[in-house]
C-alpha cells in the first residue's frame, strides 16, 4: 500500500471512530499515533517519538507536549493534540510557548481531524501565528496529499519543506484576500480597477456606484468561467461515449441509475455558495449532496446543511436553514441572485459554528 492510499485508508478510520471518542486521550489512540505511524514513525520507539516531551519554559518546569518526533537525537516535529470537536487554537497554547526554546523546526496544532502546520517564517525561532499549511484529513486534496509527504519519514527534510513553506502560507493568504475583495470589495479595491474604465473623478457616489458593479462583474466573470468548464468537460465526455455507444446508448448513459442528474446550473450555484463561505471556513469543508429533489450543500457532512438548491421547477429557488433546521425559501431569477442571500447563507452556516 503506497502512501496516497494509507491516507485514504486514515480519513476512513476517521469517519467511523470519531463518534466514539469522548476524550483527548481517546483521539490520540484512534486518530493520531495513526496518522504519525502513516508518516513511517514508529509511536512504540522512544528514540523515534517520545510521548509526553516535558518541555522547561524559564521558571515553568515539568510542562508537557503531547508528542515529540526525533531525528538524529534531537526534536525536529512538536505535536499539540486536542480532542477531535475541539476548536484548535494557539491561544496560551503550549506548543507556541515552547517552540522558541526548542531546535523543533515545525509545530503541529491537530485535533485528529484538522492539521495545522506552523514553522517560523516571520521571526527566526518563533512560531508563526499562522499555519503555513491546513488540511482535513477527511476532505483530502491530491496536493495535500504530496505535501503531507515531504513530512513522511522516508523524505522528511528541513531544508525541502522550509522552501515551499513560504510559497504555501502566503499563497493561501492571497487567496483569503482575494476571496475576501471579490465578496466585499474595499474602497481600494474598487479605486483600482474604476480608475481604469472612468476617466473622472472617483467621488463617494461613484465608489458607491463601482462597488456594486465591481461585484457583480467579478461573479459574473467566474460564473462564465465555471459554465466555460463544465461545458468543454461535458463535450468532452460526450465525445468519448459517442465512440463507443449507439445514439441511444449514450442517452441512456448520461443519466445516473437513481434517476439523479447534477446540471451545469446546480455546479454554478454551488461555486457561487462556495464563494460566500469562504469569508467564514475553509473552502474544502464545504460539500454537496445531490438528489432527486434538491441539491444539498454542507458543512463537513450531511448533518449540517447550510442551503438547498431548488434547480429543477419553472420556479428556482434557494433554501437556507434556521437554527431550528427549518428551511426559508428566496426564490431567484438568475444565479447571481443567490448573492442577494448571501448574508442569509452565512447566517446558516453560523447555527454550525457556535455547536
Amino acid at each position: 500500500m503506497d502512501f496516497k492510499d494509507y491516507i485514504k485508508q486514515l480519513a476512513e478510520r476517521v469517519e467511523k471512530l470519531k463518534e466514539n471518542l469522548q476524550t483527548e486521550e481517546a483521539t490520540k489512540n484512534a486518530l493520531i499515533m495513526p496518522f504519525l505511524q502513516a508518516l513511517g514513525y514508529d509511536v512504540f520507539n522512544p528514540i523515534e517519538v517520545i510521548p509526553e516531551y516535558t518541555c522547561d519554559i524559564g521558571t515553568k518546569k515539568g510542562e508537557k507536549i503531547d508528542y515529540a518526533i526525533f531525528s538524529e537525537g534531537a526534536p525536529v516535529i512538536l505535536i499539540e493534540c486536542k480532542h477531535w470537536e475541539q476548536e484548535l487554537t494557539l491561544h496560551d497554547n503550549q506548543l507556541l510557548r515552547y517552540f522558541h526554546v526548542s531546535p523543533a523546526k515545525f509545530g503541529i496544532l491537530t485535533n485528529g481531524i484538522q492539521y495545522r502546520f506552523y514553522t517560523d517564517l516571520e521571526v527566526p525561532n518563533k512560531m508563526d501565528e499562522k499555519p503555513f499549511l491546513q488540511i482535513d484529513i477527511t476532505n483530502l486534496k491530491d496536493s495535500h496529499i504530496e505535501e503531507l509527504k515531504k513530512f513522511h519519514k522516508s523524505y522528511f527534510n528541513v531544508d525541502n519543506i522550509l522552501s515551499s513553506a513560504s510559497e504555501l502560507k502566503y499563497t493561501r493568504e492571497l487567496k483569503n484576500v482575494i476571496g475576501r475583495e471579490f465578496n466585499s470589495p474595499s474602497p481600494e479595491f474598487v479605486k483600482l480597477f474604476a480608475k481604469q474604465v472612468y476617466d473622472g473623478v472617483v467621488t463617494q457616489k461613484i465608489l458607491e456606484q463601482f462597488t456594486l458593479l465591481l461585484k457583480k462583474s467579478i461573479h459574473s466573470y467566474i460564473n462564465d468561467q465555471i459554465t466555460d468548464r463544465l461545458k468543454s468537460a461535458l463535450a468532452s465526455s460526450n465525445d468519448k461515449t459517442t465512440e463507443v455507444v449507439k445514439e441511444e446508448e449514450k442517452e441512456e448513459s448520461t443519466v445516473p441509475d437513481d434517476g439523479i442528474v447534477t446540471t451545469v446550473d446546480e455546479m454554478e450555484g454551488y461555486m457561487i455558495v462556495k464563494s460566500i463561505l469562504r469569508q467564514k471556513v475553509e473552502i474544502q469543508r464545504v460539500i454537496f449532496k445531490d438528489t432527486k429533489g434538491y441539491f444539498a450543500i454542507m458543512l463537513d457532512n450531511t448533518k449540517k446543511t447550510v442551503c438547498r438548491l431548488y434547480f429543477n421547477g419553472k420556479q428556482k429557488y434557494i433554501c437556507t436553514i434556521d437554527e431550528n433546521r427549518k428551511e426559508n425559501r428566496h426564490d431567484i431569477d438568475s444565479l447571481d441572485d443567490i448573492y442577494n442571500y448571501a448574508d442569509d447563507v452565512l447566517k446558516s452556516l453560523s447555527n454550525y459554528l457556535q455547536e
